[in-house]
């Protein structure tokens, strides 16, 4: 298996440069999405716990609570219940499609360029 896994890497670091570009642009994707379920995880603990009727009251449960708003459009979670803890919410959800959608055009536009390139006469 570790033999198998430096094939991989092997072969990644063999990558023509558009191969390297992909990758780099997922990474950022996942790293900002990181750094937005981190701060959208601290807004939502502090914006709704210790208000009545909100499913927040840990931070661990507001962790939980951002992570599946970016990870799902619609889930059986109960809504936030304070105004700027709604307003976070649609901003996760927003984040959430742009970076599906942003993250489908990179891959498409790879595969669209191979496409290009393997019926250039000229290669």
């Amino acid at each position: 298996m570790l033999t198998a896994f430096r094939d991989e890497l092997g072969r990644l670091a063999s990558y023509e440069e558009r191969h390297r570009r992909l990758l780099c642009r997922l990474a950022l994707i996942v790293i900002a999405t990181g750094l937005v379920d981190a701060l959208g995880s601290v807004a939502m603990y502090v914006l709704e716990h210790g208000t009545r009727g909100t499913e927040i009251k840990t931070f661990g449960q507001a962790v939980f609570f951002t992570t599946v708003q970016l990870l799902t459009v619609s889930s059986q979670i109960k809504n936030p219940v304070t105004a700027a803890g709604r307003v976070v919410d649609v901003a996760l959800e927003l984040w959430a499609v742009v970076v599906v959608a942003g993250s489908a055009g990179a891959v498409a536009t790879f595969f669209q360029s191979a496409d290009a390139r393997s019926s250039d006469p000229r290669s």
